[in-house]
């Protein structure tokens, strides 16, 4: 499994801007490991394992998620997924100088920004069912900062690391057998210019 994958091709950018493959792709990121049959569960809506499996077999063909070592010791009828990857990097610089790249990009970060929404979204539905101290953990902040465009990309690149830093913390502490009290935290960053 590579780090990190920057995606610079339209056509793998077009077959992960479908929303079920963004959350399939999520999902298994999120279990590590899955079969179409658990995805299929955790969709809660009814979706077919034929669809998931297909969806899936899309994504293998473009080198996002690979078949997995099995983990039930079965008998191999059904395959187990993983990412192909520690991180994906889809960069709008790698697509402005096509039009078909550009809507392909903006069709793809839309897609994100809908399931990151949701996601929020279900966690104020749900948050009086976590502890006072995971509460008081989350954060909804936004702040507004008078920056040139290499001091927002300094910004990023310094957020970036902090979060990396956690990730590996929290990486170790578990492959040491210490995952007592971790749950799994979604940090959302977006920088962008605007004009109010």
């Amino acid at each position: 499994m590579t780090e990190t994958r920057r995606i610079t091709d339209v056509a793998t950018l077009k077959a992960m801007g479908h929303p079920l493959r963004v959350r399939l792709y999520g999902d298994l990121y999120m279990r590590g490991t899955a079969t179409a049959s658990q995805l299929a569960e955790g969709l809660d809506d009814g979706t077919a394992v034929s669809l998931v499996s297909y969806h899936l077999r899309k994504l293998a063909e473009h080198g996002l998620i690979e078949e997995a070592p099995r983990e039930d010791g079965g008998d191999g009828r059904e395959r187990w997924w993983r990412p192909a990857q520690e991180s994906l990097r889809i960069d709008s610089a790698d697509f402005r100088d096509s039009p078909e790249g550009a809507a392909a990009h903006t069709a793809l970060a839309r897609v994100i920004y809908e399931q990151r929404r949701e996601h929020y979204l279900r966690f104020l539905e749900q948050r009086s069912g976590w502890s006072e101290e995971w509460q008081d953990a989350s954060d909804a902040s936004d702040f507004l900062v008078r920056a040139t465009a290499a001091e927002l990309k300094e910004l990023t690149a310094e957020l970036h690391a902090v979060v990396k830093r956690y990730q590996d913390k929290g990486r170790a502490a578990e492959a040491a057998g210490d995952g007592e009290g971790r749950e799994t935290a979604a940090i959302h960053l977006y920088g962008f210019p605007f004009r109010p």
